[in-house]
């Protein structure tokens, strides 16, 4: 038998259709629908093989039909239109960015992200942070940013699932080819880095390649290890997301947080802004803060301030095991001579991903994130709450309320996720609405929409889902080999007339995928009620190590398969960006119930709404705000310190309740006989409170106006006079934590005659003798911090400035008044706190400096 060598032919584009080249190689085609129908329409069958990626289209169209496309009048025209949109959508300038609060951003933000989510056919994310990094991404590009992003670039992205009969899932690795995805060679050419950056990790230099992925206005360059100047070893670094041991973690989060900076200035891109989303990029911090100690001269601290100031940092993480970790030894092996060129012990080095009352803790990225950046927030209200509760130790002394960790929530970008069928029918009934997307009013416009067209749109789509799902099933029946019967009985799979609820997400524990079936008799009656039946749509991979979620998936395919639950339940596998999308356009209801408070914000559930999918979820993440009452479901109350198991039967029984007594009747009430007239109006009400308020349009003006602009205004100032600020403010630190030990509130007065009876409406009068000694009170702040008794601690704190009103003595004592405004009656208590202040500060606690009275 020969041997046979391969080789590629690649057909000649017509020169009428070189438009098409240009938009493969922006992902801007991914969100928007008419250049999605174009590239479809050149071969709908080699569409869906490539799974939707236009540039391996274009490298396998047969090059007759392309020369048959470049003769049809129709498709010209169609052509250029869509690309008279694209060349208007770059060529903007009455944006965001360019006139509005944005413009105020003259450097660039550089936003470091382990995983992006774009599109299925680009497959370097796992699932919900990678999707939000894409988004962000996107509508960074929609606002016209000054924005750029960095991450790494998979050779086999993360696994491909298999489920087999017995519903195992099994994970398949991907070998990407790069020449088939939309990137480009970033610094290809450029003879002073031989087109390559290195980054030294161990005893040696890894170098990798650079490429870059345009996405609409922005760009994210992607670091590639898998190249021939790397050893074998080396070369796996960027092999797989999440793969490998802890060291292969670390030796990713050093190619991603110090390869990226190094990226960044091959490139000749200066920042004012560092943003981390997730901790997986911190290392960034110090290899910026050892550019400044090397190049600038500064001491460690001072280069410190400097950095920190600059830097954003995003957790997503509402458990302390979520967060990567290195053990002692592990740091020495990596980051011992890193601590020789900071000029700093390595055990002072060591401390910084410590909180520092157990010198036995790892050593923690999040907690190194939160130390080398002034800018901090969590990912929706409530998980900005348990964020400042989890990590108050890096703030020893500070009440967990002043942890300096805010919260923006997270957003999804609607026109990546908006069925181009809804889109249609806003346009026509409400106008423009990508124009008006963040302001509430305009979308009450819904409340015009006829209901026939809206409940029309709807089921289109739901019936497409369900050919989907149909589709996807006989096909995996067909792989593992089973009879013709079992492939024919795929038809009676779902049925578009019964109310659909879908459940897709990553399977972790936490997410309780199989709470539905904690009694499967009473789900059997909902499934099979012969008038008002339900249907189950459950989708989502279990990360390849984890047990417990790979055997929930397996429990969920297996009573999927039960008599009574068959065919009313399918589990489809493989979920990924284009499964999601057909879910959230076509189910009726979202189910979503993580184990309280653990999913920081979810943003599936927003991906729904806007398609007209109502939510039914836990009051966790983004739901705890977006939930009004009249706009979806609750599941369970809020239980704060009850068991898993208490959770799970109150949750449970709360689930079977609503979906019996509420939601099935309302989707079956056909008062004219036709359409479910009450549940439509659901439907108006979700799209109107949650569209316009979670998506990341909003989400990123906030982050540009809370966050952004801050730090590149801080940056700037430390940066002025050869960065005088940070080295000031580095001594006056250095200087006033050598003074404050000697800091003491040594009385407290109250001056009412009675402080048994302050009436509403007085005040109580509060004088404090303090000791400062070496330290300026300029720059000290007094506070009387008081609010309502509660079992010894004290419930919705304020602080109320107390004034200098004279020195005690010539020794560094002095007299402090003020009056703390009694406004309503109960018990109250105060106590009287000094702490450092300099106009440089960006945070109240920011030496962790606080003296109690």
């Amino acid at each position: 038998m020969p041997t046979f060598q391969t080789y590629n032919v690649t057909p000649i584009l017509p020169a009428t259709l070189e438009p098409l080249r240009e938009m493969s190689f922006n992902l801007w085609w991914t969100w928007e629908p008419a250049a999605r129908r174009l590239f479809r329409h050149l071969d709908p069958e080699l569409w869906n093989r490539t799974n939707h990626n236009p540039v391996r289209m274009l490298q396998l169209s047969r090059q007759s039909r392309l020369e048959e496309l470049a003769q049809d009048k129709t498709f010209l025209r169609e052509l250029k239109q869509v690309f008279d949109e694209f060349e208007k959508y770059l060529g903007r300038h009455d944006t965001y960015g360019k006139t509005g609060a944005g413009s105020a951003i003259k450097s660039p933000i550089a936003y470091f992200s382990a995983e992006f989510g774009f599109h299925e056919s680009i497959p370097n994310y796992s699932g919900g942070l990678g999707i939000l990094a894409g988004d962000h991404c996107k509508s960074a590009s929609d606002l016209d940013l000054n924005f750029v992003a960095i991450g790494l670039l998979y050779r086999h992205g993360y696994f491909r699932q298999q489920i087999d009969k017995d519903g195992v899932q099994a994970a398949i690795n991907l070998n990407q080819n790069f020449y088939h995805l939309p990137i480009r060679e970033a610094l290809r050419g450029n003879p002073a880095t031989a087109g390559l950056i290195s980054v030294p990790i161990l005893d040696r230099q890894v170098f990798a390649r650079l490429w870059e992925l345009r996405v609409g206005r922005v760009s994210l360059y992607l670091l590639d290890t898998d190249i021939p100047e790397n050893n074998a070893e080396d070369r796996l670094i960027t092999a797989e997301l999440y793969g490998g041991d802890l060291e292969m973690r670390m030796r990713q989060e050093i190619m991603l947080g110090i390869g990226g900076v190094k990226a960044l200035a091959a490139l000749g891109i200066q920042p004012a802004v560092f943003h981390m989303n997730e901790g997986h990029s911190a290392f960034l911090a110090l290899e910026r803060i050892r550019l400044n100690v090397v190049e600038k001269k500064l001491d460690f601290y001072s280069a410190l301030q400097l950095v920190a100031a600059a830097n954003v940092f995003t957790t997503h993480t509402p458990v302390p095991a979520g967060n990567d970790s290195f053990p002692r030894e592990m740091m020495r092996k990596y980051f011992g001579n890193f601590a020789k060129e900071l000029n700093i012990p390595f055990d002072e080095l060591f401390s910084f991903g410590q909180t520092r009352l157990d010198p036995n803790d790892p050593f923690s990225m999040t907690i190194l994130a939160l130390r080398l950046s002034r800018h901090a927030n969590g990912v929706s209200k409530l998980h900005g709450e348990v964020s400042r509760s989890l990590w108050k130790d890096v703030w020893a002394g500070v009440p967990v309320h002043e942890v300096p960790i805010t919260n923006i929530t997270n957003g999804v970008h609607t026109k990546t996720w908006m069925a181009p069928e809804f889109a249609a029918l806003y346009d026509k009934h409400l106008g423009t609405w990508e124009e008006h997307l963040t302001e509430p009013e305009f979308w009450r416009g819904v409340f015009d929409i006829p209901d026939a067209q809206l409940w029309d749109t709807h089921q289109r789509l739901k019936l497409r889902l369900i050919e989907f799902v149909r589709d996807r099933e006989r096909r995996r029946r067909e792989r593992l080999g089973e009879s013709p019967e079992s492939i024919r009985r795929v038809n009676r799979i779902l049925d578009p007339e019964i109310l659909t609820v879908g459940f897709a997400r990553r399977f972790a524990t936490y997410k309780r995928a199989t709470l539905l079936f904690s009694d499967k008799e009473r789900l059997k009656r909902l499934l099979n009620d012969a008038t008002r039946p339900v249907q189950f749509i459950f989708a989502g991979k279990a990360h390849p190590r984890d047990e417990a979620g790979k055997a929930l998936i397996q429990e969920v395919y297996r009573l999927s398969h039960e008599a009574g639950l068959e065919n009313r339940i399918v589990f489809l596998d493989d979920y990924d960006s284009y499964i999601a999308r057909r879910l959230v356009q076509g189910v009726d209801l979202w189910l979503n119930h993580p184990l309280r408070p653990l999913e920081a914000s979810g943003t599936s559930g927003m991906k729904a709404a806007p398609n007209g999918g109502i939510n039914l979820s836990v009051l966790d993440g983004w739901w705890r705000e977006g939930y009004n009452g009249s706009n979806g479901w609750a599941i369970g109350a809020e239980i704060n310190n009850g068991t898993t198991e208490f959770q799970n039967e109150v949750d449970a029984s709360s689930l079977y309740q609503l979906l019996e007594n509420q939601i099935v009747p309302l989707y079956y009430a056909k008062p004219d006989g036709k359409l479910p007239l009450a549940w439509l109006q659901l439907m108006r009400e979700s799209i109107r409170s949650v569209t316009p308020v979670f998506n990341t349009q909003r989400m990123v003006k906030e982050y540009t106006e809370q966050l952004y602009i801050p730090a590149a205004r801080s940056y700037e100032n430390f940066s002025r006079d050869g960065c005088g600020a940070a080295t000031h403010v580095s001594q006056w630190k250095t200087q006033i934590r050598k003074d404050w030990p000697a800091v003491k509130i040594s009385d407290v007065q109250v001056g009412n005659k009675d402080r048994q009876s302050i009436l509403v409406g007085e005040s109580l009068e509060i004088t404090a003798r303090v000791h400062l000694g070496a330290v300026d009170p300029q720059h000290v702040r007094v506070e009387a911090y008081h609010g309502e008794v509660d079992n010894g601690d004290i419930r919705n704190p304020s602080a109320t400035l107390l004034n200098q009103t004279g020195n005690a003595d010539g020794n560094g004592n002095y007299i402090y008044q003020g009056a703390v405004p009694a406004s309503e009656s109960g018990t109250y208590g105060f106590s009287v706190r000094v702490m450092p202040t300099h106009p440089c500060l960006m945070q109240t606690h920011e030496l962790r400096l606080i003296t109690w009275s």
